[in-house]
């Protein structure tokens, strides 16, 4: 009678024999001219989760059956098991490919809004370069352009506004690191880009703080003859912020800027009349 452990090795070695023994059949199979076979396995593959196989085979057929019947069924689950396998590059353009080669098939819809989910999940994070993520927002404006009365719509849009909101964020994050750097001029046009782009942006009204501070310290640090032409433009931003955002959060530090930039002013143009319109 076996004890434990060797249930557990005999068990072991029947599971290591039928590896070995689907690991055959599938190399048999991709050696194999059966291309009717390949395409029913391939099925099965898929259906058992196993999608680096279904793509092998469906490698080998694509060209075969292109134009025929089967075409529209073999990229079909040529593009998901891509998608399941997580290779979002690629599925997205096997997407797209089958939208755009079978626009009729009841799948069209679906694939191209998937060709650009796969661009939405590529998406990297606010710090890193937004070039994927300017991608995802075309190809789903694209899909929202093509297909306006999907149901698809309302989450496209979701991750429309989603995606802006990361460019949103890299934009102020590169404004702010002008800043930190003391580049004040690439700050305050940085801080005035995230405006300008996004009017609507949660970050207003801490950009226009920025937009201060840059041209502050910006004044504070030029040569006495540029001074007060600076000190000036500080007013002038303060007074945006104070328009805008009359009881901001913000406003108490920049004020305390402002009335600086005035005394400032003062001394260095202590014959003219400094009047705060405010």
């Amino acid at each position: 009678m076996l004890n434990k452990t060797g249930i557990l090795r005999l068990t072991a070695i029947f599971s290591l024999l039928v590896v070995m023994a689907a690991c055959g059949e599938y190399q048999r199979l991709l050696k194999s001219s059966d291309h009717e076979l390949k395409f029913n396995k391939a099925i099965e593959y898929y259906e058992d989760e196993q999608y680096g196989r279904t793509i092998g085979l469906l490698t080998d057929i694509i060209p075969v059956y292109r134009g025929t019947a089967k075409a529209e069924t073999i990229n079909y689950y040529y593009a998901k098991a891509h998608y399941k396998q997580g290779d979002y590059i690629l599925a997205s353009h096997y997407f797209k490919s089958f939208a755009n080669a079978f626009p009729r098939s009841e799948h069209a819809e679906e694939f191209l809004f998937l060709s650009a989910y796969c661009q939405y999940l590529l998406s990297p994070r606010p710090s890193l370069d937004q070039t994927p993520t300017r991608e995802a927002i075309r190809e789903l404006q694209s899909f929202v352009n093509r297909y306006p009365r999907s149901e698809r719509v309302e989450e496209a849009n979701e991750l429309i506004d989603e995606l802006r909101q990361k460019l949103e964020q890299k934009q102020f994050h590169t404004a702010r690191l002008y800043y930190d750097l003391r580049q004040y001029r690439a700050a305050i046009t940085s801080f005035n880009t995230l405006i300008n782009d996004f009017p609507d942006t949660e970050l207003r009204e801490e950009a226009l703080y920025y937009i201060i501070r840059s041209r502050f310290d910006f004044a504070d640090r030029s040569i006495p003859a540029r001074q007060v032409e600076r000190f000036e433009e500080v007013i002038d931003a303060y007074r945006r912020l104070e328009r805008f955002y009359p009881d901001g959060e913000f406003l108490p530090r920049a004020r305390n800027m402002k009335e600086t930039a005035i005394n400032k002013i003062e001394e260095l143009r202590p014959s003219e009349e400094i009047t705060d319109k405010n």
